[in-house]
């Protein structure tokens, strides 16, 4: 094992693991642990319960000394079993899981930014902040109320996204919680170790056409009269069809917005791209990657650890796509 999992802060672990997964995804806050023991009575295993810290460590890929992959880190569950041996299997996140499974509400004014509100929910939960990057995007006035705060930070993060900003992912780090810039890792790993490599093209998801509504109004005798069109933006409608989608945003106000924002929906066939391949430990969702010349986004990445190195699989696609299926919507 090429791995080192502590407990409590205290309780190596290491050597009763038999398995280990780990899970991230852009539609996730948390990332997610599960790791299967193997007990006797003369292991020495602590009492093991939810709620205590826990960590996993791991050589990163090319390199010789070992650095935090998960951490810091909280038992979930924990489910013992025995059929001649017992085993005892425990789900982990990092400590971003507070923050998807709490609700809370806030009340927030036009022209703040989506740093100046995750320092808010941070305050809040009293979370550690990492060095946060400056985000100068101007965000509207949000009333958000009885939601969980894994659903507001996204909001956010979609809106600014919407607004002409940056793509940005929260990620709980050792030194605190993060706003990582979609693409932005310095080390892009190039993928040419591949043990299998699926490409998918679908229509599922593409959009040929595009209507922008007014907000829906009463006529002034009360009754429902049609939404006024904004704009109509189309492409490929011949090729491949019409595949129409309506959009109402009460934030659209000019013409020349609408037209932006219709062309912004426009998708054609969609293209991803699904690999497995030796572990590269340190890669997670948000981070670019280059597959056969092409420079794409880990949209989710689940791995197992338990023989050697261990294996990865990942979902991978373009910027423009992991966009439109993430920040767009």
């Amino acid at each position: 094992m090429t791995y080192k999992v502590i407990v409590d802060d205290k309780y190596d672990i290491t050597k009763l693991v038999e398995t280990i997964t780990l899970k991230d995804s852009l539609d996730q806050i948390a990332y997610q642990a599960n790791i299967r023991l193997a007990v006797s009575a003369s292991s020495g295993l602590p009492a093991i319960s939810p709620g205590m810290a826990v960590r996993i460590s791991g050589v990163p890929f090319g390199e010789k000394s070992m650095v935090y992959l998960l951490h810091p880190a909280v038992i979930w569950e924990a489910e013992s079993s025995n059929s001649g041996t017992k085993r005892l299997s425990l789900t982990v996140y990092d400590r971003m899981i507070y923050l998807e499974k709490s609700e809370d509400e806030f009340l927030f004014p036009k022209d703040q930014t989506a740093v100046q509100r995750l320092k808010a929910y941070a305050k809040e939960w009293k979370i550690p902040l990492a060095t946060l990057p400056e985000i100068k995007t101007k965000l509207g006035k949000a009333v958000y109320r009885s939601q969980t705060i894994f659903s507001m930070i996204f909001a956010d993060l979609k809106e600014t996204a919407k607004s002409g900003g940056d793509m940005y992912h929260p990620r709980m780090m050792p030194g605190g919680l993060q706003l990582f810039k979609v693409g932005s890792n310095t080390k892009v790993h190039a993928l040419d170790r591949l043990i299998d490599l699926t490409q998918m093209r679908t229509l599922e998801g593409a959009v040929t056409k595009v209507k922008v509504m007014a907000a829906s109004e009463s006529g002034g005798s009360g009754k429902e009269v049609p939404s006024k069109v904004l704009a109509i933006e189309q492409s490929d409608t011949e090729q491949l069809g019409t595949l129409q989608k309506l959009i109402e945003d009460d934030q659209v106000k000019t013409a020349a917005a609408a037209k932006k924002l219709a062309k912004s929906k426009l998708t054609g066939i969609q293209e991803t791209f699904t690999i497995s391949a030796p572990d590269i430990n340190t890669i997670r969702a948000g981070d670019a990657v280059m597959l056969k010349g092409l420079k794409l986004i880990v949209m989710s990445v689940s791995r197992d650890l338990s023989a050697g190195p261990g294996t990865m699989t990942l979902e991978l696609g373009t910027a423009e796509l992991v966009k439109r299926r993430f920040y767009l919507e």
